[in-house]
């Protein structure tokens, strides 16, 4: 990371529909990173006011509503020498850009995630305390990770992995397993917070088992176009 015509970081945060959301979540994480990051959103077609409230602060990339198809158009207009993968209901604690940094300080790093957690904070014997747990042992024993745990990725990194697949789901499982193969991918210790909203919309049980089956038919060879269907 030399070339100081660059940012060092840059965020991509992939939105439909997230007026609520998505100013909050570019303040974060430009707080957490640096003053001169570059925050870059991709709308797949919103029909409220997420373009208009986050042109105030990132510009505005527009294509068609794929998750997958928005991280990748968003890093390949990116200028930063590291890309931060952000969704758009998800806040970055403040130490989120030193902690980065630090793991890759390590050339044998390509990229990472940090720890997953929910807002509000959960309580000691809150089920979302025992949802944080199994997600981050989920990581530090298969070096897997999730959008939610805000994937970060040297730019070079990203561009031999492939980048992110074209999928509407599970584009992160294939980029991490693709950068897995190109080098070390760091577990960092910020703990990043994502909305409960998913969770309380449709169940907690019924949203967690639902996310664990659509991944076992994944890793069976399930298309993710089809498993797409089946998650909304």
């Amino acid at each position: 990371m030399t070339d100081t015509s660059r940012p060092v970081f840059s965020v991509i945060v992939p939105t439909l529909n997230e007026e609520d959301w998505v100013e909050t979540t570019l303040g974060c994480a430009r707080s957490a990173l640096s003053d001169d990051t570059e925050l870059l959103v991709v709308d797949g077609g919103s029909h409220d006011a997420t373009q208009e409230r986050a042109a105030r602060h990132a510009r505005i990339l527009r294509t068609e509503p794929s998750r997958g198809h928005q991280l990748h158009l968003g890093a390949r207009a990116a200028a930063g020498e590291v890309l931060v993968f952000v969704h758009a209901d998800t806040r970055l604690p403040p130490d989120t850009g030193v902690a980065i940094l630090d793991a890759l300080v390590d050339p044998a790093v390509v990229g990472g995630c940090c720890r997953f957690g929910v807002f509000p904070a959960p309580s000691r014997f809150d089920r979302y305390r025992l949802l944080e747990w199994g997600v981050n042992i989920r990581t530090r024993v298969f070096g897997s990770a999730t959008g939610d745990q805000v994937i970060f990725v040297r730019r070079e990194a990203y561009e031999r992995s492939g980048g992110y697949p074209e999928h509407p789901l599970f584009e992160d499982v294939v980029l991490v397993r693709a950068l897995r193969r190109l080098g070390r991918f760091a577990f960092i210790r910020p703990m990043v917070r994502t909305s409960r909203r998913r969770w309380e919309a449709r169940g907690f049980w019924r949203t967690v088992v639902k996310h664990w089956v659509l991944r076992l038919a994944f890793w069976l060879g399930a298309s993710p176009h089809w498993l797409a269907v089946r998650y909304r």
